[in-house]
């Protein structure tokens, strides 16, 4: 009954820009923490960044100064700005988010990701 829709993805040549956003639905109590992984061909899944619902963040080394995360609560909405792409930032991108759906219950929910191509 919860659902994570990411948009956003597409082709994009190096040193550009994307912004993906991902939309949580459904019977939500609250979000805690979201963010997002990414998975390139023939490579683990991994996380990239997150942002606690107060705002605080975390990135990973290789998208530092490069990506931004940010969410709207009222929205239920997480958004990650791709700055300074190169091609090693081709991948599929993962929403997550950590949700209660009664006061008693947590778990993630999975996007099912969006595709992020960059080209040299």
């Amino acid at each position: 009954q919860v659902q994570l829709v990411e948009s956003g993805g597409g082709l994009v040549q190096a040193g550009g820009s994307l912004r993906l956003s991902c939309a949580a639905s459904g019977s939500i109590y609250s979000i805690d923490e979201m963010g997002w992984y990414r998975q390139a061909p023939g490579m683990r899944r991994e996380l990239i960044t997150h942002i606690t619902s107060r705002g605080s963040t975390y990135y990973v080394d290789s998208v530092k100064g490069r990506f931004t995360i940010s969410r709207d609560n009222a929205k239920n909405t997480v958004y990650l700005q791709l700055n300074s792409l190169n091609p090693e930032d081709t991948a599929v991108y993962y929403c997550y988010a950590d949700i209660m759906t009664n006061p008693y219950t947590n778990r993630a929910y999975w996007g099912r990701g969006t595709q992020v191509t960059v080209t040299s």
